[in-house]
């Protein structure tokens, strides 16, 4: 019916997938959130950073 080469194959397949799964899951919940929330406050800093420094440059 099925040899033992056949069944490590499966078991390889199997193993591959479950890790790419859990690894997806990963990446989607956890590190794409936090790099781009990450990048739009480190943004947002800048740009605030350079409001201030454009009216800091204006009353003087």
């Amino acid at each position: 019916m099925f040899e033992f080469d056949q069944y490590l194959g499966f078991l390889a397949f199997l193993t591959i997938l479950t890790i790419g799964f859990w690894l997806m899951i990963f990446l989607l919940t956890f590190v794409i959130p936090y790099w781009v929330f990450g990048s739009a406050i480190e943004r947002f800093k800048e740009i605030m950073a350079e409001r201030k420094e454009k009216r800091e440059a204006s009353t003087h």
